[in-house]
């Protein structure tokens, strides 16, 4: 069985310029890993197996040429529902769809920085829920604790990124689908600003909901995979101006005034922190108070936020769905979603999206007094695997909303969050909190991230790997 490795992307990018391995080594490791890791964690839809290590071989003649790239030869992953040239693009479907005769905008940035993409990641059907479980290809499971989901919907690339199969991978969050696989594995997890990494070939995902973003073990590797991939497709409804996500990771933050927030917004499901989760962002609080931030609770003037929320989400999957040619075989939970977008669409959506402006005056207003908000991510720690099987639609959405009921306001606003590990249970499984910040607000939640990564040395934890894979590795 090959070695671990849980070195991230500047780790990896380093040894490759310095000539202290060959992109061959690392991929063919990666692989390696992918492979081993099948009947325990299950994280790939596809792996690239031939075709990576082809580019491998191309990437170390340049390398030797003296090329230079952030990310020349270095492996990586992509979630399922982005195109990658000569896959379909399944988004954890069942059904066949035929190979994507493109990259994608946010794949060809990763190309044009020398990435090699072993593979795609698993996601649950259409991105819809906090698990990464479907007839399509069984269930992905969590590094820390095979028993568990690593959440979703970007489940299979947090796994694959928590157990050291890749360095970091792609996912893509529309109601906390980076944050929460993030905060269940022990990962960094950045959902940028919308329109900060393209979605391209799809302008507007989700109606403005879903944006790409980096899952990473550091803010330092989080904040280059971030840089290599922001930008905008000409296509693309949502442009904002770059950001330098690198250079505010090596930069201190300053003193921050930070609202701690507990009350969730509305969802009419009684939903509350889990003791642990409590008392692991409250560690995290304290920690953030010792590095000289001024903390204190509050209480965001959420609204009926999910007014907002639920027309846009079903009419994105609505719209996504339609493209599938056997729509027989989605979920039973899928077309009902379908259903009701189809009614929501039109004149509702609109309506929905005609509200953002208010919202962002009316939750805004936090920021007139306070610089970052601090909220747990998820109020439960991970569910164990097959929890949601067999629940209607209904049912589905609503225990979703008690166990995750704070990531999608920001969805909504369409702003900046950062998932951070905040600690462990007392049965060891991963939990965290976001950072969230207002409009283009990502250098600062990152240089905040970094500080306390500095202090809490999260990244120095790892899974057993005797969980990961079922036998000890060599690390």
């Amino acid at each position: 069985m090959s070695t671990t490795d849980f070195s991230g992307l500047v780790e990896h990018a380093g040894k490759l310029r310095d000539g202290q391995a060959t992109s061959v080594e690392l991929v063919q490791a990666s692989i390696e890993r992918i492979e081993a890791s099948r009947p325990t964690l299950n994280a790939f839809r596809h792996v690239r197996a031939e075709a990576a290590l082809a580019e491998a071989q191309d990437a170390d003649r340049r390398l030797a040429a003296g090329e230079r790239l952030p990310l020349l030869g270095v492996p990586m992953a992509v979630k399922d529902d982005t195109d990658v040239a000569g896959l379909p693009t399944l988004f954890g479907c069942q059904g066949d769809l035929a190979p994507a005769r493109a990259d994608g905008e946010v794949v060809r940035r990763l190309r044009a920085a020398g990435a090699v993409i072993v593979g795609k990641t698993n996601s649950c059907e259409l991105g819809q829920w906090a698990f990464t479980e479907g007839p399509a290809f069984g269930a992905t499971r969590n590094p820390w604790s095979t028993d568990h989901t690593p959440g979703g919907s970007s489940g299979g690339s947090a796994a694959a990124v928590a157990a050291g199969l890749v360095p970091a991978a792609l996912g893509s969050d529309g109601a906390g689908s980076i944050r929460i696989p993030a905060a269940w594995t022990h990962l960094v997890g950045i959902k940028p600003q919308r329109g900060r990494v393209s979605v391209h070939p799809h302008t507007d995902a989700f109606q403005g909901l879903t944006v790409n973003g980096p899952l990473a073990r550091t803010v330092a590797d989080a904040a280059l995979l971030l840089d290599v991939v922001q930008g905008s497709h000409p296509e693309d409804l949502h442009r904002p101006d770059a950001i330098d996500a690198s250079a505010a990771a090596r930069r201190e933050p300053g003193r921050l005034r930070i609202a701690l927030a507990w009350r969730p917004p509305l969802t009419l499901t009684g939903a509350r922190p889990h003791p642990d989760v409590r008392r692991a962002v409250t560690r995290l609080a304290e920690a953030l108070a010792r590095l000289g931030h001024d903390v204190e609770e509050a209480r965001p003037r959420y609204g009926l936020i999910g007014l907002g929320f639920v027309p846009r989400g079903t009419t994105g999957i609505a719209e996504i769905a339609a493209l599938h040619p056997e729509p027989d075989l989605l979920d039973p939970r899928t077309r009902t979603a379908l259903r009701n977008g189809r009614l929501l669409g039109g004149r509702v959506v609109r309506a929905a999206r005609a509200r953002e402006a208010r919202q962002h005056s009316r939750i805004g207003a936090l920021f007139d007094s306070y610089d970052v908000l601090l909220t747990p991510t998820t109020a439960a720690p991970p569910p164990r695997i097959g929890t949601f099987d067999g629940l209607s639609a209904w049912r589905t959405n609503k225990a979703m909303a008690a166990v995750c009921p704070y990531a999608w306001p920001w969805n909504v606003l369409g702003w900046p969050g950062v998932n951070v590990p905040a600690g462990f249970t007392a049965d060891g499984l991963p939990v965290g909190a976001q950072l969230l910040g207002p409009e283009g607000g990502e250098e600062r939640l990152i240089s905040l991230a970094a500080q306390l990564e500095d202090d809490l040395r999260w990244h120095e934890h790892y899974p057993d790997p005797l969980i990961t894979w079922g036998a000890p590795v060599e690390q």
